[in-house]
């Protein structure tokens, strides 16, 4: 199991037992609830598992394409078209692993259209200057950007021991987990504490934003002693009101469309990114016959204030059928 996730394949094989399970679902005469519970907690599984995927493999993959076409002043359109479909997913698998955890969370709203774009988006808008000027800095040092992300991964590694974690079983995959994390927050904004995120976030936000435009200073400082790469000044020039726009965006969904918002709800707080259903031995596992995740149902009567039954859109996990 650990080989599997640490050659990326975790993911694939999910998917293939999602197929399985589903197929079973379809054709089942008997305990045909509980399979359907067990379908909709291996989604989750699934939806964690691309998210982790995205920002272990796809994300550096597409910064080291971008890194590699700048290098090169060379680009077909197929690469073109991969990279902007890669900025894309990466952006599309923080939507989908937002709005599955939702569904985990009984009493929650889903999404609606408005909201999902303005989320999308805001993300979109944040994730492609910090990959524009990781490439950048990495176009004159490429050591250096090596050293870089060393220094800030471990940052983001104290940061989440320091709020703390509970996903794990043991020490060390919670360890793990915890490394894994750091390297998501490297790229994108990551919960995983309970409680209000404004403060958490300003320091991250914050941290990110001074941090990106070092690296663009960086390269506009390094750029200085040569005439190469002119036509990227525009681009970068454009980076800082990208990510601005992106907080922007951010704001504006927390303030006027989240679903708490909505139904105006008391005490908001905002969804911890760090549960999901178990793919092995060391996640905690949901145990028959109540097919339930626990760490679901614990995370969302702890941090969620519920609203009544009736006001439900859909339900998941154990209310799922």
């Amino acid at each position: 199991l650990a080989a599997l996730h640490l050659l990326q394949l975790g993911f694939f094989f999910r998917c293939l037992y999602a197929l399985k399970v589903g197929w079973r679902v379809c054709w089942a005469k008997a305990q045909e609830e509980d399979e359907q519970r067990h379908m909709a907690f291996i989604s989750h599984d699934i939806s964690m598992l691309r998210l982790f995927e995205t920002f272990l493999e796809n994300t550096p993959q597409l910064t080291l394409l971008l890194y590699v076409i700048l290098r090169t002043n060379k680009a077909e359109l197929s690469q073109g078209l991969g990279m902007g479909t890669a900025f894309l997913c990466v952006s599309w698998s923080l939507l989908d692993y937002h709005q599955s955890l939702r569904s985990f969370l009984q009493d929650k709203h889903e999404l609606s259209l408005g909201s999902s774009i303005i989320y999308f988006l805001w993300n979109l808008f944040l994730i492609c200057p910090r990959i524009l000027v990781v490439a950048l800095f990495a176009l004159l040092w490429p050591y250096g950007v090596a050293v870089h992300f060393l220094l800030v991964w471990l940052a983001m590694f104290i940061w989440v021991n320091l709020q703390g974690t509970d996903f794990m079983e043991s020490a060390g995959p919670e360890q793990l987990y915890r490394a894994v994390v750091a390297v998501i927050l490297y790229f994108s904004w990551f919960n995983v504490a309970q409680g209000r995120t404004l403060y958490r976030s300003i320091i991250y936000h914050g941290f990110i934003l001074v941090d990106s435009t070092l690296l663009g200073l960086s390269w506009l400082w390094g750029r200085a002693l040569s005439e190469e790469h002119s036509y990227l000044l525009p681009v970068i020039s454009a980076a800082l009101p990208c990510y601005l726009l992106g907080l922007g965006l951010r704001v504006t969904y927390y303030k006027w469309l989240h679903p708490n918002v909505q139904v105006r709800q008391e005490g908001r707080y905002d969804e911890v990114d760090a549960h999901g259903g178990g793919d092995g031995v060391e996640f905690r596992s949901f145990l028959e016959p109540d097919l339930v995740n626990r760490r679901m149902q614990w995370l969302a009567q702890t941090h969620f204030s519920l609203s009544q039954p009736a006001q439900q859109h859909f339900l998941n996990g154990a209310a799922a059928v």
